[in-house]
């Protein structure tokens, strides 16, 4: 049994249905990632999973049982969740923010226990960001930032982590930082969700796919059965090549032309 899965979910916003009667497990200790075309529902889900968002109809399933049924602490130290473009409070440090990242597991009177200090130490080691730990967040790049705040998620020493869009606004370079930082973590046994826009970064990181159209589950599985130019065109409206990566054995996506009539 998936410990993270729904049944016939449906999301909305002001009644306007997102998504549509969703059934998908989320595999445990798999690299997931959520792909489909803009407005098609992935962030939307994601929010479900994580309990940020109620359901209109049907539920999501934690360990068996609806999510909502839970005390928000109990969800908080299950799973971590990254939202997109997340607001740096002004002035904090590497330290502090990952710091915050133990919230959960501490009483009212917020008090930093031995356990707290050496869990964000754990973290900052995983993310590479122990020479940067007494740096204010908002001197950092865009990839070192990033990896802040997924540290901060690390911190709530969670099983299950989700993070939505994480390569948005980052170069090239900064996007495969990221991408490896969550590929080691799938390796070290942490079940990592992610929103990303890349079908080719998906394919590669990925060991399991969830492709939506329109909110409602059009493939499932993992990135060489999911990724193919049928699914392509039927999700993004975009012809295009399948091939292997050469470095990987993964699917490649390699986007045809569109005809232009000449004038």
């Amino acid at each position: 049994m998936s410990r993270l899965e729904t049944r016939n979910l449906t999301l909305a916003y002001d009644r306007r249905e997102v998504v549509r009667e969703l059934d998908v497990e989320i595999p445990d200790r798999s690299f997931t990632v959520i792909i489909g075309a803009n407005g098609c529902g992935k962030s939307t889900l994601l929010r479900a999973l994580a309990r940020v968002l109620k359901p209109a109809r049907g539920t999501v399933l934690l360990d068996g049982k609806a999510i909502g049924e839970y005390p928000a602490r109990h969800v908080a130290r299950v799973i971590g969740l990254l939202p997109q473009s997340p607001i740096t409070p002004d002035g904090i440090t590497v330290a502090e923010l990952v710091g915050r990242g133990r919230f959960p597991h501490q009483g009212a009177l917020r008090r930093e226990s031995a356990e707290d200090r050496a869990v964000v130490e754990r973290c900052l080691t995983e993310t590479a960001l122990t020479e940067l730990k007494d740096r204010p967040v908002a001197e950092l790049s865009g990839g070192q930032r990033q990896r802040a705040w997924i540290a901060m998620a690390l911190a709530q020493d969670t099983e299950l982590l989700l993070l939505d869009e994480p390569t948005t606004y980052l170069d090239l370079a900064h996007q495969i930082e990221v991408m490896d930082l969550c590929a080691r973590l799938h390796a070290m046994g942490r079940t990592v969700v992610a929103v990303l826009h890349d079908l080719n970064q998906a394919a590669r990181y990925a060991s399991h796919l969830i492709a939506l159209r329109g909110g409602e589950l059009i493939a499932a599985g993992a990135p060489d059965r999911v990724i193919t130019a049928e699914l392509v065109e039927r999700a993004f409206g975009l012809r295009a090549r399948i091939i292997e990566d050469p470095e990987t054995g993964t699917p490649l996506v390699i986007p045809l032309p569109t005809k232009v009539t000449a004038k």
